[in-house]
C-alpha cells in the first residue's frame, strides 16, 4: 500500500491503527522486558482472533492488566479474574485471563533464571541477534519459534504455540519480516 510515497506490507491495509502499528512498532527491535511482557499478553489474547481486534483493545488491556506490570499481574487473585471477566474492554475468556496470570508468574521465573526475559528469548537467536528476513510472502512459524514455544510450554506458559510465538517475534523485532520493498524494512 502506498501513501505519502511510502510502501507498506499489504497486511497494514487502510485502518489507521494498523498503519500506525506497522509503521511505528512491528519489526522494531525491543529489548525491554515490560514491552516483551505486554506483547506476550496481547499475542496470547489474540489466539483465534484477528490482531486488529486486540490492537483496538490495547489501552483496555493496559488498564485491566496493571499497565503490564508483570509483578502485579503475577499476584492477581481469583477476585481479579472475576473482575476481568466483567471487563467488556478485553476478551473475556477465562482460560486466557488465567493464562495471563500464570504466564506472568513464569515470566518472572525466566527473568530470575536468565537475568531478563530478553536474554532468554535471544538465547534462541543465532549469535543472539535479530534476523532480517527477505520474504516476498508471509510465514507463520520457523524452527526458532518452534523451539521457543516448545521450551515455554515446558516451563508452563499457555496460549503461546509456535504461530503466536512467531507473531511475538515479529512484533518485537526478533525478526524483521517487512516484505522486500516495504519502506519500513
Amino acid at each position: 500500500m502506498e501513501s505519502n510515497n511510502l510502501t507498506r506490507c499489504s497486511w497494514a491495509g487502510t485502518d489507521p491503527l494498523y498503519i500506525k502499528y506497522h509503521d511505528e512498532e512491528w519489526g522494531k527491535t525491543v529489548h525491554d522486558d515490560k514491552t516483551l511482557f505486554e506483547f506476550l499478553v496481547l499475542e496470547s489474547a489474540q489466539a483465534g482472533l484477528s490482531w486488529i481486534t486486540i490492537l483496538r483493545r490495547r489501552d483496555n488491556y493496559r488498564k485491566a492488566f496493571a499497565d503490564f506490570d508483570v509483578e502485579k499481574v503475577a499476584a492477581f487473585t481469583q477476585e481479579d479474574v472475576e473482575r476481568l471477566m466483567q471487563d467488556a474492554g478485553i476478551i473475556r475468556n477465562r482460560l486466557k485471563i488465567l493464562a495471563t496470570i500464570t504466564n506472568a508468574q513464569h515470566f518472572i521465573e525466566v527473568q530470575k533464571e536468565f537475568g531478563s526475559f530478553d536474554k532468554y528469548l535471544y538465547s534462541f537467536m543465532p549469535d543472539g541477534k535479530p534476523i532480517v528476513n527477505h520474504y516476498t510472502s508471509f510465514i507463520a512459524s520457523t524452527p526458532i519459534s518452534d523451539a521457543i514455544s516448545k521450551d515455554m510450554k515446558k516451563r508452563g506458559f499457555k496460549f503461546f504455540g509456535t504461530t503466536i510465538c512467531y507473531a511475538h517475534m515479529q512484533a518485537t523485532g526478533m525478526v524483521n519480516d517487512h516484505v522486500v520493498g516495504c519502506s519500513f524494512k
